[in-house]
């Protein structure tokens, strides 16, 4: 028997306009971009046509066939137990970075692949890179401390035509550096971004996978399979987001010439006063905050930059026009 349901929305009002899946998924188009995935639809309690979101394999599958329809790659895998990430919420950190780059430039968005980013963290599943690139046509570095990420974010660019020579990989030798021995002398981003691991420790990881999965089962889960994967430099780090964070912003002041906007994702909101004060103590000349919502869930990119009115302009001048 169904269970009522409220009415709901067909739109994700939450999410970017620009966003491709602003609309609820369409599982007739997916299976026919993506057959393998009718192996995992079926109907659930109100009667929609979904996958079990508590399934790693669903996910995955799922994941495989959105980047199919919508941004046309035709071959993406990632190695089993890493992060398979939720693609809308990625899809409005890129097309949020975009809003902020035309604000600079007349509104206008720059596109191309002159237009270079930073990706700290790109990750064995590359999503990042492949949205700016295949939405915007930016150019990528992305970095990683972990070399079975890069080798899975290398064989998705090198498996896929459309994105070799636009997304490098470069593994970063030390775990405690993050733009260090990263940046070439010379070398200028338009924008960095990050998705830092937010948990402090594997047991806070455990913790809040098992409130998640047993919301998505709506019966208590105590040992759970990370529906989403992730390995532990993907989703904890010693202090969290917030020490991540504030590092990141020490060495941005290093690199202060090297990047226009430097910004990353704050999943906790409690965060912000100490982010705000770590920027104050780096002498940030401005400071921005983007509030991004999917679902019931709330989150915020920060940007900083160094660079002030003057050099703001002589950059877009230089790298925009």
């Amino acid at each position: 028997m169904r269970q009522e349901k409220n009415k709901h929305s067909e739109t994700k009002n939450k999410l970017h306009p620009r966003n491709r899946n602003r609309e609820r998924y369409n599982f007739d188009e997916l299976i026919a971009v993506s057959p393998e995935l009718a192996n995992f639809t079926a109907l659930n309690i109100y009667g929609d046509e979904s996958i079990n979101f508590a399934n790693p394999k669903a996910v995955l599958t799922l994941n495989r066939a959105l980047l199919k329809q919508f941004y046309a790659i035709e071959h993406w895998n990632i190695p089993p137990k890493y992060l398979c990430p939720p693609i809308p919420g990625r899809a409005d950190y890129i097309h949020y970075i975009a809003d902020l780059l035309a604000e600079k430039n007349g509104g206008k968005i720059p596109i191309g692949s002159k237009i270079k980013c930073l990706d700290i963290g790109i990750g064995a599943n590359c999503i990042y890179p492949i949205i700016g690139n295949r939405e915007y046509g930016w150019s990528f570095v992305g970095t990683d401390i972990d070399p079975i990420s890069l080798e899975s974010a290398t064989n998705i660019v090198e498996s896929n035509l459309a994105l070799i020579n636009f997304i490098e990989c470069r593994l970063q030798p030390d775990s405690r550096n993050i733009y260090n021995s990263i940046l070439k002398e010379g070398e200028l981003f338009d924008v960095s971004i990050c998705n830092p691991p937010f948990h402090s420790s594997a047991a806070d990881v455990i913790a809040a996978s098992a409130k998640k999965v047993s919301n998505l089962k709506q019966k208590r889960v105590n040992n759970p399979t990370l529906n989403f994967g992730g390995k532990s430099n993907e989703l904890w780090c010693d202090g969290g987001e917030e020490k991540f964070i504030k590092n990141m912003i020490r060495e941005s002041r290093m690199f202060w010439d090297s990047c226009y906007w430097f910004t990353t994702l704050v999943s906790k909101d409690w965060h912000l006063k100490n982010i705000y004060n770590a920027l104050d103590d780096a002498q940030a000349f401005a400071v921005k905050t983007i509030p991004m919502g999917q679902g019931n869930k709330i989150s915020r990119v920060v940007a900083w930059t160094f660079l002030d009115e003057k050099q703001q302009n002589e950059w877009q001048k230089l790298r925009w026009k």
